[in-house]
Order: C-alpha cells, then sequence, then structure tokens
C-alpha cells in the first residue's frame, strides 16, 4: 500500500527497531532476505516492481517499506496493506489499475467451482430448477472468463512499459525536510541521485527541470540559512549553486579536448569518430577561439580570461554546429575552498567506483562508492572521477569502433550489436549500468551517423560477454531515441516472453527487467524469438 504520512507511518515506525537496509547495487542483496530475520525491510530502488511477498516468502511479521523508481508498481504491493508499505511520490504518473478490475472474490470463485458435480445426483421432479441453475452457472464462468480476459489486457496494458519515477533520493530528502532534519549534505546527495536519473536518461527533460525548480528552492533556502549562521560555520562546510553550466562530462577536472571528444552529445553531434568530425570539431575550437595548446591542457591551467566568458562563447558557437542543448540546468557544490565539483562530475565518479571491476566483490564496490560521498572522503572521489575518464574514453572508443566496423546491424523491429570477447576494454561493460550507458550512447551516435530514416526510428538490443567461464553474457534493450518525450521502455517484457517461448537460460539478476544474463548458445534463438515478438 501506498504510505500517506511517511514520518508517522515509517519514520516513527522504525526509528526504535532494527532495521535491515537493501540497495539496489548490493550484492545478492534479496537472497540475504530469505536467509537473516528481521522485522522491518527498507528497500530502496528495488522491489517495488517485483511481487515481494511471493518472492520472499517472509514471516507474516516482516514488514517492507520500499523506497524504489522503478515503474510499474506491483499491483500485489499496492495493494497489500499490512506487509508491504510502499515511500512512493503518488503525484507521479503511477495508474495503477483499480483493485476490482485485477481481483475477485475468493468465496465466489469457490462456489462457482463446488457446484459442478450436484447435476448427476439431482432427482428428476428437480430437473427445471436444476436447469435454472445450471444455466446461472454457466452465466457466472462466462462472466468469470470475460473479467480474466479484460483483467489480462488491464495488466498487459499496465505492464508491459517499464520507466522510472522521483529519485529515491529526493523520497528521503523530503522525509528529512518535514522532520527540519535536512542538512546540507543531505541536501548535496539528493540533487546527485536527480543527477543520475538524468545522466542515466530514466526520466524525461520536463520532468528532470520541474525536480530541478524543487530542489533550487531548497537550495536557496539553505543559502539563506547559511547567511545566517555564517559566523558559526566550517571552512570546510559544502556551499550548494544551483547554476548553468556546459554538457561537457567532467570538464573541470580533465581538458577541454577530452570532455569534448568523450562527452557523448558533442561525440554525436560532430560525428568524432570519423574524419570529417575531426575537422568540424577543428573548426568549432575555431569559431569559439580557443587555441588547441589551451584546449589540450588541464581546465584548471587555462588562461584566467579564456575560462571567465567560457561558458557563453561555447554556447553560442555550439548553437552554429547543431548543438543547441549545450547550455544544462544543474549544481555546483564547493567544499572548502578548493575543491568544486558539478553533480555531473559526483555521478561518474560514483557510477565508475560501483562497477569498477578492479576491485574484488560487489560490496567493495558498493563500499567504495557509498564512502566516495561522503566530503571526509575526497580522495575516493578523485580516484572515482580518474575511473570516470578511463570509463568515458573506453564508451566513445567502443562506439567508434562499432561504427566503423558496422557492428550496428539491423534485426528487422530492432537494431543489434554485440561486442566479441577480446575487445579493448570489454571488462568494462559487463556490469548493468556501463553496458545501458554505452548502448544509449551508441544508439545516439548511430542515430546522428546514419542516412537511413528506418533505422533511426529502431530500439537497440546490445550484448557483451559476462563470463567465459560460465558462457553467459549480459543483454540490455533500449527503446528509440526518436522517443525523447517519454522514457518507457518496452524490452523488459518483451525478454521474458521470447525467454518463456524458446526455454533460454536467462537470469534477471538487475532490478531493471530491461537487462538480463543470458546463455550465449541460447542467443541465437532467443533473438529469432525476439523477432518474431517484435515484428
Amino acid at each position: 500500500m501506498f504510505v500517506s504520512d511517511f514520518r508517522k507511518e515509517f519514520y516513527e515506525v522504525v526509528q526504535s527497531q532494527r532495521v535491515l537496509l537493501f540497495v539496489a547495487s548490493d550484492v545478492d542483496a534479496l537472497c540475504a532476505c530469505k536467509i537473516l530475520q528481521f522485522r522491518y525491510f527498507v528497500l530502496i530502488n528495488c522491489g517495488a516492481n517485483v511481487d515481494l511477498l511471493d518472492i520472499l516468502q517472509p514471516d507474516e511479521e516482516a514488514v517492507f517499506f520500499v523506497c524504489d523508481t522503478h515503474r510499474p508498481v506491483n499491483v500485489v504491493n499496492v495493494y497489500n496493506d499490512a506487509q508491504i508499505k510502499l515511500l512512493i511520490k503518488q503525484d507521479d504518473e503511477l495508474e495503477v489499475p483499480a483493485y476490482e478490475d485485477i481481483f475477485r472474490d475468493e468465496e465466489e470463485d469457490e462456489d462457482l467451482s463446488g457446484d459442478e458435480g450436484a447435476e448427476g445426483s439431482a432427482p428428476s421432479e428437480k430437473r427445471p430448477r436444476l436447469e435454472e441453475e445450471i444455466a446461472e452457472q454457466t452465466l457466472k464462468r462466462r462472466q468469470r472468463r470475460e473479467w480474466e480476459a479484460r483483467r489480462r489486457d488491464i495488466l498487459f496494458d499496465y505492464e508491459q512499459y517499464e520507466s522510472h519515477g522521483t529519485s529515491a533520493a529526493m523520497v528521503m530528502f523530503d522525509l528529512a525536510w518535514l522532520m527540519s532534519k535536512d542538512l546540507s549534505d543531505m541536501l548535496w546527495w539528493a540533487i546527485v541521485g536527480l543527477t543520475d536519473q538524468w545522466v542515466q536518461d530514466k526520466i524525461t527533460q520536463v520532468k528532470y527541470v520541474t525536480d530541478v525548480g524543487t530542489l533550487q528552492r531548497h537550495v536557496s533556502r539553505h543559502s539563506h540559512r547559511r547567511e545566517d549562521e555564517a559566523h558559526t560555520l566550517s571552512v570546510d562546510c559544502a556551499r550548494i549553486s544551483f547554476e548553468y553550466d556546459l554538457r561537457l562530462a567532467l570538464y573541470r577536472h580533465w581538458s577541454l579536448h577530452d570532455s569534448l571528444h568523450n562527452t557523448c552529445y558533442t561525440a554525436a553531434r560532430l560525428k568524432l569518430w570519423s574524419l570529417h568530425g575531426q575537422k568540424r570539431l577543428q573548426e568549432f575550437l575555431a569559431d569559439v577561439g580557443l587555441p588547441l595548446k589551451q584546449v589540450k591542457q588541464k581546465f584548471q591551467s587555462m588562461d584566467v580570461s579564456l575560462k571567465e566568458n567560457l561558458r557563453e562563447m561555447i554556447e553560442e558557437s555550439a548553437n552554429k554546429f547543431g548543438m543547441k542543448d549545450m547550455r544544462i540546468q544543474t549544481f555546483s557544490v564547493h567544499f572548502g575552498f578548493k575543491h568544486k565539483f558539478l553533480a555531473s562530475d559526483v555521478v561518474f565518479a560514483t557510477m565508475s567506483l560501483m562497477e569498477s571491476p578492479e576491485h574484488g566483490s560487489g560490496t567493495d564496490s558498493f563500499t567504495q562508492a557509498l564512502d566516495s560521498l561522503s566530503r571526509g572522503n575526497l580522495d575516493k572521489l578523485y580516484r572515482g572521477l580518474e575511473l570516470a575518464k578511463r570509463q568515458l574514453r573506453a564508451t566513445q572508443q567502443t562506439i567508434a569502433s562499432c561504427l566503423c566496423t558496422n557492428l550496428v546491424i539491423s534485426q528487422g523491429p530492432f537494431l543489434y550489436c554485440s561486442l566479441m570477447e577480446g575487445t579493448p576494454d570489454v571488462a568494462l561493460f559487463s556490469r548493468p549500468t556501463s553496458l545501458s550507458l554505452l548502448s544509449r550512447h551508441l544508439l545516439k551516435a548511430f542515430v546522428c551517423s546514419t542516412k537511413n530514416r528506418r533505422c533511426k526510428l529502431l530500439p537497440l538490443v546490445m550484448a557483451a560477454p559476462l563470463s567465459v567461464e560460465q558462457g553467459t553474457v549480459t543483454m540490455v534493450g533500449i527503446p528509440p531515441e526518436t522517443d525523447s518525450s517519454d522514457r518507457k521502455n518496452f524490452f523488459g517484457r518483451a525478454f521474458e516472453k521470447a525467454a518463456e517461448g524458446t526455454s533460454s537460460r536467462v537470469l534477471h539478476n538487475h532490478f531493471d527487467l530491461s537487462v538480463i544474463e543470458l546463455k550465449a548458445e541460447d542467443r541465437g534463438k532467443f533473438l529469432d524469438a525476439l523477432v518474431t515478438l517484435l515484428s
């Protein structure tokens, strides 16, 4: 059921209790839930879109508080009043079917099954009455079949697309604000959470701008509070600012040249994988008025006179070169006087730490990423920035390789691309978030490069090696690039149907249903079924 009063129905319930916290990226979290015996469970960005009670088979006393952006929300979770408490903003477009459209009274069904054996033993004098009862039962069964058919249609319409709702970090920040416990660090984490949704294309531009406006009001409120308390603040406090900045990844911690080459937006628009694209980049820099020597050195070392008006200069030239969305609404934070980060910087750094193949286990990666969000661990954040640069370089190099060798092929209703074992940096793309980002960026670049109008409208399925020993691949499905008005993904249910129809060995080990693990030897029949299903 949906929780209406987060403070009373959630915080006051768990504040003095022992709580087990599950986070989507934690290794083996759902399996651990079956083993450990706690009464209260808090699930963050996991659990809403599956039938929790059916999967976990918990004790009747167990209560699950679920703060999850995944949509649609499973209808059983919505209508379970006892054990499932959904910490979800109800002003999101949830469109949950009505209870009576998907659930029936069990007593009514028992009546239908209980009268089936009465026909043969009825006396002849009761035949007219019996015929009436048979007719009534036949009518009820027909109505039941019609109701079940409507139910299947309703659930299909409700469940066929995956999407995302309000950032979980924002929901938790709202709770802290209601309790007057909202610190600047918490506000910054809410900003990073929202920015993560934007970086990963999980929400629409309209939703992003709306939520930015909400957080901007909180930033203004905190700024006034900071001015009132200026005499008590330490020099290393977090100072958050709203600003319009460049749509260039990590440029403050890199060189402009590297950032332009390895940002999906500029690389795709300028077609930087081609010689013509490299020439266009030179023309763009000349139009901006930036000497190549300045562009190739670290941003912090550039001439101050160039940096002062850099954003305005780049934005003006970008419009001439077809990059009309170079300026974005975002936030930055100052830790003390030296360390400044854009929200997207922290997203890329944390994401890279989370999915780095260098760490021994998923738990280690999770801990490293979590620690990097604390201002006392800036060394880990800077380490994450270096990993993010490597990830972005590998992403653009892989995209260039895929496009130049024609690895993106049309399968009919969708495009398909498969990374082969031995491909440079292929290990970086075995993880779900990294492969999803690569797929989205590859699709954007392909749409910018192809002259085939039909292919511009197609979604993309992409596969990358996961385990050579086990013979598995990670596969993701990305909706068409033309669907810029929404972020709904139909591949989750399509993958499920294709696997069922072919008995393909598939694991849904991720909370996004459009990401699966598949036995490599089943890939052929799985893709054939997917083609048939989507044709």
